[in-house]
């Protein structure tokens, strides 16, 4: 995978990047991040990306030009290298990409030797606008090979950005944020963690939270008794069945106190609905015992 982060601070990117599980996934190979400055793909000496709005108001506006370009060539960089590799598979790609729009505006994908005619990849427009981020949606993403994250800055982006070179618009949460930098960051670390063999235990972005839709289960290590606070007795027991039950029952009951809208979304089966009926009841009967 390939994400490309479009911004005018790239160095708030690029240590992130370098770091934890990002750096330790492209040191394997498994992705290739790049934080771009549009600022380098303005039209004019001064490198201007921004200006006034149209019918006045306050704060300036990201001009489409360069945010154009700068897409525009990511693009073009990842169709030579997708080149490249076919060669050196020994394949023979077509002889020029003339055929193919600029800007993403295809769903149909390809593989194997014509898949340079394949869709274009995902630009992801950060702003609070947007479609909320959420598991599902980083799992969608997670199966693409090239995302474009773009970061605003200003007052928002000219709306020709939208309505013509995107081809999503995300939000991290109802704040505001002084730019997309750390939601383009939220976003990238999310996707990449899913990615097969980021993670030295596969089955660790399977059980987090928001992974089966619920909040995730209590976690405990050694030592087994921490100032008289005791690790729960099925943990030390040994049996993996009663051990996978108490998992379930804490990952439902977490979710009840917590988060309980995550449950209007998910899909039970009827042992677990039994389970989550029971300790509904149980907290109703407890509140109701402090009333």
């Amino acid at each position: 995978m390939r994400i490309d982060v479009l911004t005018i601070f790239p160095e708030m990117c690029e240590g992130v990047f370098r770091s934890s599980i990002l750096g330790k996934a492209q040191e394997k190979g498994l992705v290739t991040l790049n934080a771009v400055n549009f600022r380098d793909y303005s039209e004019n000496k001064h490198q201007t990306v921004d200006d006034y709005p149209y019918g006045g108001g306050g704060g300036m506006v990201l001009k489409p030009e360069p945010i154009f370009a700068a897409v525009e060539a990511m693009i073009a960089q990842q169709t030579e290298a997708e080149r490249i590799q076919l060669r050196e598979e020994g394949h023979t790609p077509a002889a020029d990409d003339s055929d193919v729009p600029s800007v993403p505006n295809s769903t149909d994908g390809l593989n194997g030797p014509n898949r340079l005619e394949r869709k274009r990849p995902r630009v992801i427009l950060m702003c609070p606008q947007g479609e909320p981020f959420t598991q599902a949606k980083a799992e969608e993403l997670a199966q693409e090979s090239h995302l474009i994250l773009v970061c605003g800055h200003y007052e928002g982006y000219d709306e020709r950005i939208r309505e013509h070179l995107v081809t999503d618009e995300l939000s991290i949460g109802d704040y505001v944020l002084t730019g997309g930098e750390l939601p383009a960051m939220v976003v990238t670390d999310s996707v990449v963690r899913l990615l097969p063999g980021v993670l030295g235990n596969e089955s660790s972005a399977v059980t987090d939270s928001f992974s089966t839709g619920l909040l995730e289960y209590p976690h405990y290590t050694r030592p087994a008794d921490f100032r008289g606070w005791t690790v729960p007795d099925v943990l030390l027991s040994g049996h993996h069945a009663k051990v996978e039950q108490w998992r379930k029952e804490q990952s439902l009951r977490r979710t009840v106190e917590r988060r309980p809208d995550l449950l209007e979304s998910i899909e039970l089966n009827e042992t677990d609905r039994k389970l989550l009926e029971r300790i509904i009841a149980e907290r109703q009967a407890n509140e109701a015992t402090k009333d």
